[in-house]
């Protein structure tokens, strides 16, 4: 009502700040129910992720109101409207109190987290070199104003200024200018100071690691994978579930004689110190392999019916034999690698399908004959000590014209 009635966007802009204390004060109590509530099975994690919710949806809230305030500055640009100043100054102080009395008087456990882990804003940063120049000056004051000031408390008192520059600019030459600036001033001030902490609180929502544990979860990992018994941690995995606790899941692989309670109740120890909510799954190394079994045909596996069974002949020895292929085996060198006459006596039968048939138009015409006994007919010299001969003798082989009692080049 005393907005409306002053028609200042610069009042305006700093009520939304009392918006925002109205909502800090929601998430305190939030904070408090969630202290009462206990993890139930179907929350195993507890509600601390609420206060994370709520802090989120509060900055973000604070962020989009200073987007229209922006985008009504800049309509109040284009056509700037008279100022009334009898309540601008008393509104400003009554603001200011209850912005100071809201932050001051309650511990607010979740902002007063997010203000000391979220990154410092621009106006903190400005204010902190300015400090540093005023404690160099008086010593005393650097308690209040170093290391850095509390954000909320920082953006009261700095709209509060820009209210009274405000009132005396109007009331001294009538400029109404310097309301639209200062509405300007304050919501870039709320939006700069909020956006961190929706930054902060987004990436928790998001379950990511923060940078700050990083390397002291890296060392922890270290320190297990040290422990008697453990062969390796893998799949480890660690996030924020709340404000100031982390939560984590590893994998840990043993030995198969190591204890797996002694070496559960090591890993926990060491992990306990930083995550306080931990799972930990051991399992003991299998180094068991399935083995290759050997052994004769299984009646059922094939239907002997449908195969003809070809007997391989017994082989003689190198010497006594002219070898198949094109690369001539000498006495000293050992049989070439896709020869027939390698090694070994017993040669297991061959098992072909009998789902072909001779082809047509190749060689005398012979009628119908199967591959059986084409295969009978080839091989029926290996024994005599003769290389494999074609049944076909007409046929020409790769190397030239075949002809029967014609030793193979």
């Amino acid at each position: 009502m005393w907005c409306s009635s002053t028609n200042s966007i610069a009042l305006t802009a700093y009520t939304y700040l009392t918006i925002f204390d109205l909502f800090s004060l929601i998430t305190c109590l939030i904070s408090y129910w969630v202290m009462m509530r206990k993890p139930s099975p179907a929350y195993s994690f507890g509600f601390e992720r609420l206060e994370v919710l709520a802090v989120f949806a509060s900055t973000v809230l604070a962020q989009l109101g200073a987007l229209f305030i922006l985008k009504e500055s800049a309509e109040r640009f284009l056509e700037q409207p008279e100022i009334h100043t009898g309540r601008l100054l008393v509104g400003t102080f009554v603001a200011l109190s209850f912005n100071l009395f809201t932050m001051l008087s309650i511990r607010n456990k979740p902002f007063a987290y997010v203000s000391e882990a979220a990154s410092t804003s621009w106006l903190q940063e400005h204010v902190a070199d300015l400090s540093r120049s005023l404690c160099g000056i008086i010593p005393g004051l650097s308690s209040i104003f170093l290391p850095r000031m509390n954000p909320f408390v920082l953006i009261d008192l700095a709209g509060a200024f820009a209210l009274c520059i405000t009132y005396m600019l109007i009331e001294i030459n009538n400029y109404f200018a310097v309301d639209t600036a200062s509405a300007i001033a304050i919501a870039l001030m709320t939006f700069g100071t909020m956006y961190p902490m929706s930054v902060y609180s987004g990436k928790v929502l998001l379950q990511t690691t923060p940078p700050h544990v990083i390397g002291q979860l890296d060392k922890l990992i270290r320190e297990v994978s040290t422990l008697d018994g453990v062969l390796e941690v893998r799949n480890e995995h660690f996030w924020t579930l709340g404000f100031g606790s982390l939560a984590g899941s590893v994998h840990v692989r043993i030995r198969r004689d190591a204890n797996e309670q002694m070496v559960l109740a090591h890993v926990t120890n060491r992990l306990y110190t930083l995550v306080s909510t931990l799972t930990v799954q051991i399992f003991k190394d299998d180094w068991i392999r399935p083995a290759l079994l050997s052994g004769p045909v299984a009646p059922n596996v094939l239907n002997f019916s449908d195969h003809h069974i070809i007997p391989m002949p017994l082989l003689k020895n190198t010497d006594d034999m002219t070898p198949v292929t094109s690369t001539p085996a000498k006495p000293s060198s050992p049989p070439p690698e896709f020869s027939f006459n390698t090694p070994g006596k017993n040669v297991s039968p061959v098992i072909l399908l009998n789902t072909q048939t001779r082809p047509y138009g190749l060689g005398p015409s012979r009628g119908h004959t199967p591959y059986s006994s084409v295969l009978g007919q080839g091989l029926a010299g290996v024994g005599a000590g003769q290389g494999l001969r074609p049944t076909f003798p007409h046929v020409p082989s790769r190397y030239g014209n075949y002809r029967t009692g014609q030793p193979r080049p």
